[in-house]
């Protein structure tokens, strides 16, 4: 259990990161690793528990305490291992997953969990660096055909799965590069994109074969590729913004956050945006409306672009320092947290609703507010404006972009618009089409995207052979 005693004796130490100044010149990942002595240092404060909450906050269900003490003993290859046994991309829920993990340790009843998040990101990056991760090729191949829709996290993770026990793997990509929202919707100075092409480099090696440009129910019909396939896996994301209902959507500086991440994404990734109007910040006063990741990447990136200000929107009432974390524990606490790019110069005002976005001549001015009752109620008379050249919507996302896929296949969805399927059999209402990922439980985090594309890879597997050895 590492050392029985670390949690008494060993202060939770996390990565620092450059300073706001420094990092904001720049795109690239800003944070400060420990070396591995404080990794195995860190390591040494898991409790071991007889009960490990921190297996039921991750979703891939990551034996913690067992990569923790081999950490610990130093047997960093065997810890690789093991952690590569639940999650297939360690690298990027390293660096960008809330690890819900550490909210559901149990020394986050004193606030203070094992830093778990920096630790598997350090087991993973020592593997890659000491030439642990090799392809896995299989030994036979099974003869059977498999399409992917969509190269994000469930897309990639399904397909690796699938390519490992020998199936023909096919990956149809819309943009010119694999990752889906790993590449264009997170901006580089969270994660590398060098990161992606490294594993797509590994992946192909291992059978897959990636097409890109390749606009499933548009540029190729989706009946050709279940015609083609034996079978064939949605993992397209649910990309559809929410619409906020505000006057003045239509005004020159209002977009909604993906177009404006992409973008910048793609600029830094040497991508060619010549086609598109650019959607800069430069010498911009800019209003961010919405309280999530999302949003917090739309505030970093205009800081980049050296925005002027950086005023962020949220209509939720700030949330206490600390928790109750008697009540809430093992589940995700609601406490007032700040981001790295919140943290870089950001105003944050709370408990405010966006009443109208206002301009003069076709161009955004100024945005309208007003405070709001519990129930999240605009309060009369406690209107106010706030100046603004340029102004994101970052509420998050209803549904899937494909909606010409759905009814070419002739697919149930749910109410939400999301495609119909259970978390078992990943099986949807066409007997050829899977689907995994957010187009299947909606907008979610990256670490659940893997943990549907390898339990869909299963479900897939078995289906075509009538056994599986994959894990869910």
């Amino acid at each position: 259990m590492g050392k029985v005693t670390g949690f008494l004796e060993i202060d939770r130490q996390e990565q620092k990161y450059q300073p706001a100044g420094d990092r904001v010149r720049h795109n690239r990942e800003f944070t400060l690793k420990l070396d591995d002595r404080d990794v195995e240092r860190q390591a040494a404060r898991c409790m071991d528990c007889g009960i490990p909450y921190c297996h039921t906050g991750c979703p891939v269900n990551n034996q913690i305490p067992d990569w923790n003490d081999l950490v610990y003993q130093k047997d960093w290859q065997e810890a690789s291992r093991n952690l590569h046994s639940t999650n297939n991309f360690p690298e990027f829920t390293g660096r960008i997953c809330p690890a819900p993990c550490e909210e559901a340790c149990t020394l986050n009843l004193e606030h203070v969990p094992v830093t778990i998040k920096s630790i598997e990101q350090a087991i993973s990056d020592k593997a890659f660096d000491q030439g642990w991760i090799r392809p896995e090729i299989s030994a036979r191949k099974t003869g059977k055909r498999i399409a992917i829709v969509g190269s994000g996290p469930a897309g990639l993770a399904a397909a690796q799965q699938l390519a490992r026990v020998g199936h023909d793997v096919h990956v149809y990509e819309r943009e010119a590069r694999a990752g889906g929202l790993l590449r264009y919707g997170i901006p580089d100075f969270k994660m590398e994109k060098w990161l992606i092409d490294r594993r797509i480099e590994q992946m192909t090696a291992e059978g897959v074969t990636f097409h890109y440009g390749q606009n499933v129910g548009h540029n190729l019909p989706a009946r050709q590729l279940t015609a083609d396939h034996d079978a064939v896996l949605l993992a397209c994301g649910a990309e559809h913004p929410r619409d906020p209902g505000l006057p003045g959507l239509d005004l020159e500086g209002v977009h909604y956050a993906m177009p404006f991440l992409t973008q910048q994404n793609k600029r830094v990734g040497d991508e060619d945006i010549s086609h598109d109007r650019p959607i800069l910040t430069t010498n911009k006063h800019v209003v961010v409306i919405g309280g999530g990741d999302t949003a917090s990447d739309c505030i970093g990136t205009s800081f980049r672009q050296h925005a002027l200000s950086v005023t962020q929107l949220d209509i939720r009432p700030q949330p206490p320092e600390k928790d109750d974390t008697l009540m809430v524990w093992p589940f995700w606490q609601t406490k007032m947290r700040t981001s790295s790019s919140q943290a870089e110069g950001a105003t944050r005002e709370f408990a405010v609703a966006t009443i109208a976005l206002e301009g003069k001549n076709g161009r955004l001015t100024h945005v309208k507010c007003a405070k709001v009752d519990e129930k999240r109620r605009p309060i009369p008379g406690t209107e106010f404006n706030i100046r603004a050249e340029m102004a994101f919507i970052a509420i998050g996302f209803a549904m899937p972009t494909q909606t010409d896929v759905i009814p070419e296949l002739g697919l149930k969805t749910d109410k939400r618009g999301n495609v119909e399927a259970d978390d078992w059999s990943y099986l949807t209402s066409h007997e050829k089409v899977w689907v995994a990922g957010d187009m299947r439980r909606g907008q979610s985090l990256v670490v659940w995207a893997i943990r549907e594309g390898r339990q869909a890879a299963r479900a897939i597997d078995e289906t075509l052979m009538g056994e599986t050895t994959l894990p869910r």
